[in-house]
C-alpha cells in the first residue's frame, strides 16, 4: 500500500472471487492496525513461549521477540499517519497508538531486530556485485564522507577509479557514490568504478532493525509525545544501536559530535574515455549529526537524515519515509525522463499499477485510481507524480 495507495485487502478472496475489489490506503490502514492489535493480544498471551524453529526464518519461533516486532510495526504505522488530519482507529490517535506501542514494549536492543535469514543466495549480492546492475548512491556517499561516517567501512567498498584530475577523489582510499537516475547507457565500466555494497551471498537479509525503533521515538518525543525519553536521548541511541547493528565498535563518541556539512558531489567520471556528460550536483542542507535542538524541522532533518543513514539498505523504509517527511534533503534526479510528469524535486511517489491489473482486473482498477484521486491531495491520477493518502505534509 506504501508503494501504490490503493490495494486489495480486507475483500481478497471473497465468495472464492478470483478477482478482488481494492480498499482505500485509509481503510488498509486501518484494517491493518486493528488486525495488528489483534496479533498483539494473542503473541502476548504466549509471552515465554517458543514455537518450531524450522518455521521461521527471522526469530527462530521466539514468541517474545514476535511480539516487540508487532508492537514496534505498530508505532511506525502510527508514525506513519502522523500528518493526516483526524486520523485514528476506532477513537484512537496515531498519538496514542505510537504510545500504546511504546510501553506495550518495543525493539531496545540490537539483539531485538529482524533479519531474514537467506535460504538461496543474497538477492543484494546477485545484483549489486555478481552482476553489476547496481552502485551506492551518491546521496548517500555524501552524508557519510561528510560526517567522515565508520559505517562506511561496514556498507560499501572503496571506488576502484583511482586519481581523477580536477575533482575530490584522490585515489581508491575515496568512498563514491553513483548520481541516482543517470540516463540508460551511462552506466558502464566506468560507473562500475563506484563504490559497491559490501554482501556475501549467505547474509542476512535487513527487515527491521532496533535503531529504527529508536529513531522513531526520538520524533515522536519531538512532537511531545510519551516515548519514555526525550527526542535527543533516542536519536543518540539510534546511533549507537546502528554502529553496533553493523559491527562498529569504536567512533560513535565523535560521531555523535561531528559538524560536518555535506559538500557538493563531483562526478569522477567526467571526460574520461571521451565521455561528456557531468552529473556533479549539490544537497540543499546544512543539517550536522551534533544534535542541535530547539528549531522543530531542524531536529526532524536530523533524526531522519540519521535514521535513513541507519536504515541502509532497507531502500523502500527510506523512500517512504523521504516521501512523509522531506527528510533527507537529496540532489534531483540526474535525469528526468518521465516527460514532465514527476517533479524533479519531489521525485516519484509512488509506483503505478501493473498493466495485467487493467488487462485482469480493469473494473477494480480504475475503481482504486478514483479513490487514489479521492485521497491525493495532487490530483495527478495512475501515475508516479501523485501522492498517496500519508503523503500530505
Amino acid at each position: 500500500t506504501d508503494t501504490y495507495g490503493p490495494i486489495p485487502y480486507s475483500k481478497v478472496g471473497a465468495a472464492n472471487a478470483i478477482k478482488s475489489p481494492y480498499d482505500s490506503q485509509q481503510a488498509v490502514y486501518v484494517k491493518m492496525l486493528e488486525d495488528l492489535d489483534n496479533i498483539i493480544a494473542v503473541l502476548g498471551k504466549f509471552d515465554n513461549q517458543s514455537f518450531s524453529s524450522s518455521a521461521d526464518r527471522i526469530y527462530n519461533g521466539n514468541t517474545s521477540a514476535w511480539y516487540k516486532f508487532a508492537n514496534s510495526l505498530k508505532l511506525r504505522m502510527a508514525m506513519r499517519t502522523c500528518y493526516v488530519a483526524g486520523f485514528n482507529v476506532n477513537g484512537k490517535t496515531s498519538q496514542q497508538l505510537a504510545e500504546e506501542a511504546v510501553a506495550a514494549g518495543v525493539m531496545t536492543a540490537a539483539t531485538d531486530g529482524a533479519y531474514r535469514k537467506v535460504a538461496d543466495h543474497n538477492p543484494w549480492q546477485r545484483f549489486m556485485v555478481l552482476w553489476s546492475d547496481a552502485r551506492i548512491s551518491a546521496d548517500l556517499t555524501c552524508y557519510m564522507n561528510a560526517y567522515s561516517d565508520p559505517r562506511r567501512e561496514a556498507y560499501y567498498d572503496k571506488s576502484t577509479f583511482g586519481t581523477v584530475s580536477g575533482n575530490a577523489y584522490t585515489g581508491e582510499e575515496s568512498y563514491v557514490g553513483l548520481r541516482r537516475g543517470i540516463l540508460q547507457g551511462q552506466y558502464n565500466s566506468w560507473s562500475q568504478g563506484s563504490s559497491c555494497m559490501k554482501v556475501t551471498t549467505s547474509d542476512n537479509i535487513v527487515v527491521f532493525r532496533a535503531s529504527e525503533v529508536a529513531f522513531l521515538r526520538a520524533e515522536g518525543a519531538l512532537r511531545n509525545w510519551n516515548m519514555g525519553g526525550t527526542a535527543k536521548d533516542f536519536y543518540e541511541e539510534g546511533i549507537r544501536l546502528s554502529f553496533e547493528e553493523n559491527g562498529i565498535t569504536s567512533g560513535v563518541e565523535n560521531y555523535l559530535a561531528s559538524t560536518g556539512k555535506v559538500e557538493a558531489y563531483k562526478d569522477p567520471l567526467k571526460g574520461q574515455s571521451g565521455q561528456t556528460y557531468d552529473y556533479s550536483g549539490a544537497i540543499n542542507t546544512n543539517v550536522t549529526v551534533a544534535w542541535a535542538g530547539g528549531d522543530f524541522e531542524k531536529s526532524l532533518e536530523q533524526i531522519i537524515t540519521q535514521k535513513w543513514i541507519a536504515n541502509f539498505p532497507n531502500g523502500m523504509e527510506s523512500w517512504t519515509e523521504y516521501r512523509r517527511t522531506g527528510y533527507p534533503k537529496l540532489m534531483p534526479m540526474a535525469a528526468n525522463a518521465s516527460g514532465g510528469v514527476v517533479n524533479d524535486t519531489e521525485g516519484a511517489r509512488r509506483m503505478p499499477y501493473p498493466t495485467d491489473e487493467y488487462r485482469e482486473n480493469r473494473e477494480s482498477v480504475e475503481a482504486a485510481v478514483a479513490t487514489l484521486t479521492q485521497e491525493s491531495k495532487t490530483k495527478r491520477g495512475d501515475t508516479m507524480a501523485t501522492h498517496v493518502w500519508w503523503d500530505c505534509k
